[in-house]
């Protein structure tokens, strides 16, 4: 399957002119896109869907409506605020209470189709867009939504919600009414992108938030906009959704088939064993499993085997995404590269992967794996080397004369990558002395492994653990010394938001619209930002100008070029060890829910996919 069918994601982050005068020889043609209210916007083409589709094609527009699903989490809550730095907020409060000017659908790379806004319009440079807002949005209490709602909000984030609302806001020059539905935002710089993030703010009530210290943490139950509203609530263990029976949008094209269920409910629990056993007692109605040795293995209980139980894999056309142990470079013992390949060469993947998954997993090779946005093989050629080159002086090796991941071993400890980790450490001024790893000063090679006892999104608790484990007898052999800290999930957010750790436990999911989120990820700016999501550290000037010459390109193939070019420099950057990853998600849940098998969205298991598009069946 191609990937990239429909890509649609165009954007400017900042002018590197280097770059963008060669690469971008096209800047100067016209586009097809014209200063007239539209109900969609896509990046590349046209949107999909016309303006009077039905339902989105991904959904079951006749789903019933009604009944309940149960889902796990692992740790707690301190927070009803995932708007703001502070706080460890509960899962859900964004996604189901809240709404944006503008609904992003799973089927297409990027494109934007109306919710809260009834048409958006922009210049032909996208230099400005204009959102109209439609008549009867109404929050949750019946108030109307209000320009002057969507105004605060988008201010109130851009200078003291979390981090990743500073940047999109720092470009916008004016934000006016320009009619009494009508808000247009002007931006400062080329930024094709901008038109679209402004559509993708949460719309939060002025009234209740006004006045207070936004920035803070705190357990207020948000009045939005959106298909659910808080229910209940137990700190830290419990909170529950209750579907609006008089939600103004549930008519809406972009909305039908969707948003089903009655109840839905978040149990949080101390760890994914206990998570998993309150599904196998039918506590929990949806379990995402992360194991396919597990998987294959270990689901013979008595809720599977009577039926009530089923097994479905979700499969999905996005890319891997990179998930693995991340070394943090502001640290100096992790600043050389060949420390950094070092510590690959001694991670024995293969190993690891037959002895936890029974070899399933296919091993992560670059950040956009699975993809067609993946970096190629061997060198780097036409426009990926055109945009390297400039930077040649200053790329670790491998960036443009091409880099693999070392193989590994059936054997516990793989003695020809060990042999080759003791070379490069030697290299960087590294010795074995009395069995001990030191440098000239006689320092030695000691750092902490911080791991969430909770688990992540993608691997639980034992797993990370028992993959730390194997790592860390390699570790010593090479004569390091290494421990592992455990800490709770509210310890482990703070400390990885602050960067307080030498190596850590990371997963970063990678769309197929890369845009100005990867500065949040990869830029100089924001390895100084607390809570950004640079948590290695890096400092690039040519990961930022190709994602420059990515944001601002006009064309598919240009757009190719540019991220698989930042996909070598991300691999060959040699900042995380990867681990494995699977093409599908594994899902088990109640016999009674069900999800629109047969029309599974480009993005498969993704954010809005369940519980969004799930209904439960009636009992006959």
């Amino acid at each position: 399957m191609k990937i990239l069918r429909n890509l649609n994601k165009i954007a400017c982050i900042r002018p590197l002119c280097l770059i963008l005068a060669g690469f971008l020889g096209v800047a100067s043609m016209s586009l097809p896109v014209g200063a007239e209210p539209a109900h969609a916007m896509a990046m590349y083409g046209e949107p999909a869907l016309p303006q009077r589709f039905s339902a989105l094609p991904y959904v079951n527009p006749d789903a019933p409506k009604g009944g309940m699903i149960r889902l796990a989490e692992p740790g707690g809550f301190d927070s009803l605020k995932p708007w703001v730095l502070k706080g460890n907020a509960a899962w859900g409060v964004g996604s189901h209470v809240v709404e944006t000017l503008m609904y992003r659908t799973l089927d297409e790379p990027f494109t934007l189709y109306g919710l809260l806004a009834e048409s958006m319009e922009t210049s032909p440079d996208r230099r400005w867009v204009e959102f109209t807002l439609r008549p009867e949005a109404r929050f949750s209490d019946g108030t109307p939504v209000t320009i002057e709602d969507v105004m605060w909000s988008y201010e109130v984030l851009g200078t003291q919600g979390h981090p990743r609302y500073h940047g999109a806001w720092a470009k916008v020059t004016k934000m006016e009414q320009t009619g009494e539905r009508s808000i247009r935002f002007t931006f400062a710089e080329d930024d094709r992108e901008l038109a679209m993030l402004m559509g993708l703010r949460p719309i939060l009530k002025k009234a209740q938030w006004e006045g207070q210290d936004f920035s803070a943490s705190g357990l207020e139950a948000p009045i939005g906009s959106g298909p659910y509203v808080v229910d209940q609530v137990d700190p830290g263990r419990m909170i529950t959704f209750r579907r609006n029976p008089d939600y103004w949008g549930k008519d809406l094209p972009v909305n039908r088939g969707r948003n089903n269920l009655d109840v839905i409910r978040y149990d949080y629990f101390g760890d994914a064993n206990a998570m998993f056993e309150a599904f196998k007692a039918g506590q929990v109605t949806v379990w995402r499993e992360l194991s396919a040795h597990k998987w294959d293995g270990e689901y013979d209980f008595p809720l599977m085997t009577r039926g009530d139980a089923v097994k479905a894999e979700i499969p999905n056309g996005r890319p891997s995404g990179i998930m693995g142990l991340v070394m943090n470079t502001r640290n100096p013992l992790f600043a050389d590269w060949r420390v950094r390949q070092a510590m690959i060469e001694a991670f024995n993947f293969r190993f690891i992967n037959a002895t936890l998954n029974g070899g399933k997993d296919r091993r992560i090779t670059s950040y956009f794996a699975n993809s067609d946005l993946a970096m190629q093989p061997g060198p780097a050629a036409g426009k990926v080397a055109d945009l390297l080159e400039p930077f040649a002086a200053d790329l670790p090796p491998g960036t443009l004369e091409g880099y693999t991941l070392p193989e590994g071993s059936d054997r516990v400890l793989d003695r020809t990558r060990l042999r080759r980790a003791i070379a490069l450490l030697s290299e960087a001024g590294w010795t074995v002395q009395e069995g001990v790893l030191k440098n000239a000063e006689g320092r030695p090679f000691a750092f902490e492994i911080l791991l969430n006892q909770s688990g992540t999104s993608m691997r639980t608790a034992s797993e990370t653990q028992q993959i730390a484990d194997i790592y860390v007898q390699a570790l010593r052999n090479l004569g390091m010394q290494v421990r592992i800290t455990l800490l709770d999930a509210a310890q482990f957010v703070q400390r990885t938001n602050e960067f307080q750790f030498d190596m850590t436990w990371y997963e970063r999911a990678l769309s197929l619209s890369p845009g100005n989120e990867q500065l949040l990820y990869w830029g100089s700016d924001a390895a100084d930002q607390p809570g950004s999501r640079n948590w290695m550290g890096m400092k690039s000037p040519a990961a930022e100008a190709v994602i420059a010459a990515m944001v601002n390109a006009r064309s598919e193939a240009d757009f190719t070029a540019a991220v698989r070019a930042l996909d070598r420099i991300l691999t060959a950057g040699r900042y995380v060890i990867p681990a494995g990853f699977s093409p599908v998600s594994r899902l088990a849940h109640a016999a009674d829910l069900r999800y629109p098998a047969e029309t599974t969205p480009l993005y498969g298991d993704w954010p809005g996919f369940m519980p969004e598009l799930w209904w439960q069946e009636a009992e006959e």
